[in-house]
């Protein structure tokens, strides 16, 4: 883990969102505060400012932050208000120019892809009909920008939790900034920023009239002042995930912070404080009390980090892996033959490492390619086996993914990559073997098994591709013209039923699959006259069957 040398720069950069909020507050005579992760962020990366979810403290109640606005929605019971940043602009009249530029650039953020992909569906020249339903139909609307919200929290002085349950049964209202930072998880979350009232109505009025452009409003150090009360600046400096006070107590108050904790020293390049490992440690079993979901965000934010490699590593230390994926510890000392020089543990951690796909699902499937193998693991001859454990491994990770409370969709894809990541190509596959694979696979899960197969094949010490698979890679695409499904046929069950007399039933469906597989062998027979002719044959084989029986 790097350590991130800190020095509290000179100015920061303020959004225009935040300010419309503070100018409001300080209208209407509340404290107000920006506070927690915002200040983290703020003075660990002056550049990301645009990007940053900024959360505000006050001593005005819900109540009183409804009045003052009342667009914002409150629906929950623990004093959090919640503003949109269309709702602001509307409220404080900014311009169209400036959202329109607010917008484009957080979209452009939030699509960036991190590495190009093999099946380009809405960009491919050579396509099959079966996929033009990909790219004729435009979207129904464009992709917009999901912005970030802004949270306004009343001042906090405790909070009564049950079982170490994600959230509070009961929350006290506290009457100071300092109450209320004593009770945040984190030194480095427990920082305040407080700006100066009269800078607030000057800029506010300056940047309303005429919004920034996105180089952001500049804060000197002259109009705000740094409130820390733990010690976060001191631990930002070194590079410290440490509580706000005994580690014990704070994950006695909500267990999902034990995984808090290495969610932000992944994400951050941090260490864990030592007194917080042995209190995660000492109570890694609270972790069953929080709702499956939470644990699969926090999880999923640690395998999109840049590095979930370690993240693995520290619930692993923690005793929380058993919690969060018990089914990954078996893989611990079994020994793999082959090209492998490591075991199934670490060749299955430095995959998740090597995977390009910032994609949760693939991180996710990536880690557990391989989950099988100690279950099917046979050394009788002398070398370590394996057979289908990517068949077992494929309904394990399914089962994976319904623990994770993962949708359907998602557990379909889970399945399909680790199902066939074992694939093989040679150069005398036919093509009618390139069309089966594609097909089996799915088109939509191309670049995501291309993805798992480079990382399986990092995790393993060998070179990120070889030539056979960029071979495999351009007779891929050079197939997307041909048919893959029973839609693509040049019949459908409308014409087996003029013009050879059948009458709706699961026959149509059986000679549609047969006509499938034949085309996908050879493609030159897919017109109406010769599928035909093969249906007639079909069908007059079926009687004949019928009448031996």
């Amino acid at each position: 883990m790097r350590v991130n040398m800190l020095q509290v720069p000179s100015q920061l950069t303020l959004a225009l969102e935040p300010l419309i909020v503070l100018h409001e507050l300080n209208k209407a005579g509340f404290a107000n505060y920006i506070v927690g992760g915002a200040v983290r962020d703020l003075l660990l990366s002056n550049e990301k400012w645009l990007f940053i979810d900024f959360d505000l403290t006050t001593n005005a109640s819900p109540q009183q932050l409804l009045t003052i606005f009342p667009f914002a929605f409150y629906e929950n019971t623990f004093g959090t208000v919640s503003l949109t940043y269309q709702h602001l602009w509307d409220f404080a009249g900014i311009d169209l120019e400036y959202r329109k530029a607010r917008e484009l650039v957080v979209t452009s953020h939030q699509i960036r892809k991190t590495n190009p992909t093999l099946i380009d569906l809405l960009n491919a020249t050579k396509i099959h009909t079966s996929l033009l339903e990909h790219t004729e139909k435009p979207p129904l609307e464009p992709q917009k920008a999901v912005l970030p919200l802004i949270e306004v929290t009343t001042f906090r002085s405790g909070e009564k939790y049950q079982n170490g349950a994600r959230r509070p049964s009961e929350v006290q209202w506290g009457h100071s900034l300092i109450e209320d930072l004593k009770r945040r998880d984190f030194t480095i979350n427990a920082l305040a920023l407080k700006l100066d009232p009269d800078w607030i109505e000057t800029t506010f009025k300056q940047f309303t009239t005429h919004p920034p452009n996105l180089q952001g409003i500049p804060l000197d150090q002259s109009v705000f002042e740094l409130i820390d009360r733990h010690n976060g600046i001191t631990d930002l400096e070194s590079g410290l995930v440490r509580t706000v006070g005994i580690a014990t107590e704070r994950i006695q108050e909500d267990a999902l912070r034990m995984l808090r904790a290495i969610r932000f020293a992944v994400q951050l390049g941090f260490t864990l404080d030592p007194e917080l490992v042995e209190a995660i440690k000492q109570h890694a079993l609270l972790l069953k009390d929080v709702s499956p979901e939470r644990i699969r965000d926090e999880f999923f934010k640690m395998l999109v980090s840049d590095h979930p490699k370690q993240a693995i590593e520290l619930l692993d230390e923690t005793q929380l892996l058993e919690q969060v994926l018990p089914e990954l510890l078996s893989a611990k000392g079994v020994r793999q033959g082959g090209h492998h020089t490591t075991d199934v543990w670490q060749h299955s951690i430095d995959a998740l490492q090597a995977c390009p796909s910032k994609d949760p699902i693939v991180r996710l499937a990536t880690l557990i390619h391989d989950i099988a193998k100690p279950a099917t693991y046979d050394d009788a001859k002398g070398q370590p086996t394996f057979y289908n454990h990517e068949v077992i491994g494929a309904r394990v990770a399914k089962q994976i993914g319904q623990r994770l409370r993962l949708s359907k969709n998602d557990c379909d894809r889970l399945f399909v990559l680790v199902r066939y990541h074992m694939f093989h190509y040679q150069p005398e596959n036919s093509d009618a073997a390139i069309r089966r694979f594609m097909r089996k696979v799915g088109l939509q899960h191309i670049d995501d098994i291309l993805d798992l197969r480079e990382a399986d094949r990092l995790g393993s010490g060998a070179r990120k591709t070889s030539w056979r698979l960029e071979e495999m890679k351009e007779r891929m695409v050079a197939q997307l013209h041909q048919p893959f499904d029973s839609n693509d046929l040049a019949i459908d069950g409308h014409d087996l039923i003029d013009q050879l007399g059948l009458k709706p039933g699961k026959l149509i469906g059986t000679i549609l699959q047969t006509l499938l597989e034949i085309v996908l062998e050879n493609p030159e027979k897919n017109t109406k006259e010769i599928l035909l002719e093969i249906a007639r044959a079909e069908l007059e084989q079926s009687k004949q069957k019928k009448s031996v029986a």
